[in-house]
C-alpha cells in the first residue's frame, strides 16, 4: 500500500513538473516518449527505494528482537539490589550459625580439658597426701646369723636371687641390711648375706 502511494506521488510529481515547464510544444511522440523515460526513472527510482524500504525493514524487526533478548537477559538495578540483600541475610545467617557451631565446639572442649585437668589435680593431691601420710617405720629383727659374706649387687639382683645365689635367707638379708623396701636393689650396693657361702 505504501509503495502505491509513492509511486502515485512519484508520478503526479513528474508530470506536475513538467507541466510546469514552459517549453515550447513538442511532437505528441517526442511529449510521449519524455514521460516513457520520466515513468521508467520513476519505477527504477521507487524500485531502489523499495528494496530500501525492505532492508529498513528488516533490519527494524533485527533490532527489536534484540532490544527485547536484552531486556530478558539484563537484570534490573532493583533485582539485582532485592539479590544483593538475600545473598547478604544468608551471609549473616551462616555466619551466625557458624558462631554458634564454633561456641559450642569451643564449650565442649573447654568441659573437657576442666575434667581432665581437675583429675590430674585430683590425682597429684592423692599422692601429696599418700607421701605425707606417714608410714610405720619398718621393723627389723636382730634374729640372724652375724657370720656370713659380703654380696655386690649386680644389674637384674633381686632379694631372692641373691639368697638363691648365697644360699642365704630372703629374711634375714632383709633384717641384716634393714631393707624397707627390698624392691629397690641399687646395682653396686654392698649387702651383708647372714649365712651365706
Amino acid at each position: 500500500m505504501r509503495y502505491a502511494v509513492v509511486v502515485s506521488f512519484l508520478v503526479w510529481s513528474l508530470l506536475a513538473s513538467s507541466v510546469v515547464r514552459a517549453q515550447p510544444v513538442q511532437s505528441p511522440a517526442v511529449e510521449l516518449a519524455n514521460l516513457r523515460e520520466d515513468v521508467r526513472l520513476v519505477l527504477q527510482r521507487v524500485g531502489e527505494l523499495s528494496l530500501r524500504v525492505e532492508q529498513l525493514e528488516t533490519e527494524n524487526s533485527r533490532l527489536t528482537k534484540a532490544a527485547a533478548g536484552a531486556e530478558r537477559s539484563y537484570a534490573t538495578l532493583a533485582q539485582l539490589n532485592t539479590a544483593i540483600a538475600d545473598l547478604s541475610r544468608d551471609l549473616k545467617a551462616a555466619d551466625a550459625a557458624n558462631k554458634t557451631d564454633i561456641l559450642s565446639t569451643v564449650a565442649t572442649q573447654m568441659e573437657n580439658l576442666a575434667r581432665q585437668t581437675n583429675a590430674a589435680l585430683d590425682g597429684v593431691t592423692r599422692a601429696r597426701t599418700a607421701a605425707a601420710t606417714p608410714t610405720a617405720p619398718a621393723t627389723f629383727s636382730d634374729n640372724f646369723p652375724k657370720d656370713g659374706i659380703s654380696y655386690t649387687v649386680a644389674p637384674g639382683d633381686t632379694v631372692s636371687r641373691i639368697a638363691q645365689k648365697t644360699g642365704g635367707k630372703v629374711a634375714d638379708i632383709v633384717n641384716a641390711n634393714k631393707l624397707a623396701d627390698p624392691t629397690k636393689l641399687r646395682v653396686g650396693q654392698v649387702l651383708f648375706i647372714p649365712g651365706g657361702k
